[in-house]
């Protein structure tokens, strides 16, 4: 078995930048409500976002000797995104990994097992997502696969899937799919703007401006007044 694969089909910087100017939530309702990630994979700080290209890791639990691997494979812009099993019970990146992400230029960090050294990561600034906080470390024992499709936080990731990451969480696109996406949270947006606008000058109610009144009626809502 050939354990890294190097090659790497990823989009475009200019896809990426273009779907990095949307929320994780807008994205994710844009797409059909499609490719979000556990719940459980949330940001070390609320003021961390990314969007890249997937670098897919599978390690061990408890074991991060794989994740230094791929680290050492990355290329700038690259998410590296590790399938540990979601042992939370397992501090398998800390500081000295993320000062060499960020060395590297690489877009975030992602495990869906724990993380250490939170508080020093998050005044390094680099963006790190993961499963849990946890102090206790890991082994360095098992091989495994880089670049090869992975499942974490309940979602098929493939090498150059894009991620787009922030304080609500992390959603999946895939590559072929971003065009129409972008096109989706353009259109998304714009109509929120508008209800937005509606909001501040008053006159009509959430009801009306978002137009729940026919389906209301149709499920019997009464109202005292």
């Amino acid at each position: 078995m050939i354990h890294v694969r190097t090659t790497v089909d990823r989009p475009s910087a200019d896809v990426v930048a273009r779907l990095n100017e949307f929320s994780s939530a807008t994205i994710h309702e844009a797409q059909g409500r499609k490719g979000a990630l556990s719940h459980r994979i949330k940001p070390l700080h609320p003021g961390m976002s990314f969007c890249g290209p997937a670098f897919t890791v599978k390690a061990q639990p408890g074991d991060n000797i794989m994740v230094q691997v791929g680290i050492s494979y990355a290329q700038p812009g690259d998410v590296v995104i590790v399938d540990a099993g979601e042992l939370e019970q397992s501090g398998s990146f800390g500081e000295v990994l993320a000062t060499a992400c960020q060395s590297k230029r690489l877009a975030a960090f992602v495990t869906d097992s724990g993380v250490r050294d939170s508080a020093e990561i998050i005044e390094l600034g680099f963006p790190v997502f993961s499963g849990s906080v946890c102090i206790e470390g890991t082994v360095k024992e098992t091989l495994g696969p880089v670049n090869y499709p992975i499942t974490v936080g309940g979602q098929i990731v493939n090498p150059g899937d894009i991620l787009k990451g922030d304080a609500d969480g992390i959603v999946l696109i895939k590559p072929e799919d971003a065009e129409e996406v972008i096109r989706s949270c353009k259109a998304r947006e714009d109509n929120e703007a508008t209800i937005m606008a509606q909001h501040r000058a008053g006159g009509k109610t959430v009801i009306e401006l978002h137009g729940l009144a026919e389906k209301l009626k149709a499920k019997g809502l009464l109202v005292e007044h």
